[in-house]
């Protein structure tokens, strides 16, 4: 069959991989080579600056440009000659170690100490910091500008919509009512929260040999601090130092990172319901796009099919971000190989958080409050007044008044007249009879707006 997106296994290289685009570079094969080869480069950059390590020169700043620019311009050329090489390797980071030396060999000042690429490293070296740097990558770049995209939506809407009343619904009933601002603020305020999380959690790295011990580094230089130079290096990378690990880092950043974004998509699953609720009832009214279809035999439907979609694909990145959270902090002993094939399937979990998100905010550009749809619920629930009722009947010390309202709202409507006879009737300070009889449930938002505003 062709190679084509109508033939790819997974949506997100066929139907949606214009929309994760941006992720290709980062999360690819390709992606994950020209990280390896940014991190085997730093590295010998790295040793050539130790003074300790007699047998590779200190390099000029022009072979330390040299090196970074091979790293920078790694293409997708290139990676074709890393696949190659594999193919005889039978080895993903034993081909870029080959790579390199392959590239570098006449170079006049790396060519004669190539040896050095790749030393006193084991695979692990290379692949943890490489996906963490992808992580990073993917986080910063792509991942968190679209939940700010989100989140700066819903405070827009919330805004715009923070004095419009809305009756609420508990447990699927009526209930006291809220403001469309003040429950689009709400999940603003939520996805704020874990934005921040997801913005803070560490994304660590190791670089110390077989086992985490430097066990090759000390034999062949036992005279410098290898701890110290670990160290540095790392964190030259952006990321976390993290000297107690076995062959490979343990994961537990990874592990953190997937639980936040978990904790986004959760969140994003509730607001989708939520929206796809107040288009059913009418609350939003979506625009029509000419041409589009909502059903194939039922002309005059316009499906919210942008929450639908974005909940189905919360669901999937949420379901993979817990197995990596479950499997990856877990290894035999010093290692064993269940990680790696696993990890390989991050960028999926991004690719499907991506496309909710973007859909999310499809989504919501498409609505617009219906206020006369709204306003006629809020007109037919007068029974909602009967909370504020019994709370001043309590602080005026009336007696029984949960037990009055009970019974006389429980179950049942109840018209504007019939409960303003009862408030009339009611031995309360005129003040307080009157703020009542005025009340109406569209005036019952408490501080709804003034909430609505400050997200």
């Amino acid at each position: 069959m062709s190679d084509s997106r109508l033939t790819a296994l997974s949506p997100t290289d066929g139907r949606y991989a214009a929309r994760v685009d941006a992720l290709r570079p980062v999360f690819s094969e390709y992606g994950l080579m020209r990280a390896r080869v940014r991190v085997e480069v730093e590295w010998l950059i790295a040793l050539a600056a130790e003074p300790g390590i007699t047998e590779l020169p200190a390099l000029s700043a022009a072979a330390v440009t040299d090196l970074r620019r091979l790293a920078e311009a790694f293409s997708v050329d290139d990676a074709a000659r890393v696949k190659q090489i594999e193919n005889t390797t039978n080895h993903d980071v034993k081909a870029i170690e080959y790579f390199l030396k392959e590239r570098l060999a006449e170079h006049p000042e790396i060519g004669p100490v190539r040896e050095f690429i790749h030393f006193a490293c084991t695979s692990e070296d290379i692949n943890n910091l490489s996906y963490a740097l992808m992580l990073r990558e993917g986080r910063e770049r792509v991942l968190l500008p679209a939940l700010d995209r989100l989140i700066e939506r819903l405070r827009q809407m919330a805004h715009a919509h923070a004095a419009l009343p809305m009756l609420s619904r508990t447990h699927g009933q009526s209930a006291s009512p809220t403001t469309v601002g003040k429950e689009l603020a709400n999940f603003a305020a939520r996805l704020q929260r874990q934005r921040r999380q997801l913005a803070e959690v560490e994304l660590l790295g190791k670089i110390n040999g077989a086992v985490g011990n430097f066990n090759a580094h000390v034999v062949a230089y036992p005279a410098v601090d290898w701890l110290a130079l670990s160290r540095r290096f790392v964190e030259s990378m952006g990321l976390s130092w993290n000297p107690y690990t076995t062959q490979i880092e343990p994961h537990d950043g990874i592990a953190e990172l997937c639980d936040a974004m978990r904790r986004v998509g959760v969140i994003g699953i509730d607001l989708c319901r939520d929206l796809w609720g107040y288009i059913s009832l009418g609350y939003f009214r979506q625009a029509v796009k000419a041409g589009e279809v909502g059903s194939s035999t039922m002309p005059h439907k316009v499906n919210p099919i942008d929450f639908e979609n974005a909940e189905g694909n919360f669901g999937l990145a949420n379901a993979l971000c817990e197995h990596f959270s479950l499997k990856l902090p877990i290894s035999r002993w010093q290692r064993d190989l269940t990680d790696s094939t696993v990890l390989r399937a991050l960028g999926t979990a991004f690719a499907h958080h991506l496309i909710a998100l973007e859909s999310v905010l499809r989504g919501l550009d498409k609505l617009s409050a219906d206020p006369v749809r709204i306003a006629a619920d809020l007109d037919a629930a007068w029974e909602v007044l009967a909370e504020p009722v019994q709370t001043v009947m309590r602080r005026h010390g009336l007696p029984n008044p949960y037990e009055q309202l009970k019974a006389l709202t429980r179950g049942q409507g109840i018209d504007p007249e019939a409960l303003r006879a009862f408030v009339a009737g009611l031995e309360l300070p005129p003040e307080s009879r009157q703020r009542l009889l005025e009340l109406t449930p569209a005036g019952y938002t408490g501080l709804a707006r003034q909430l609505a505003e400050a997200v």
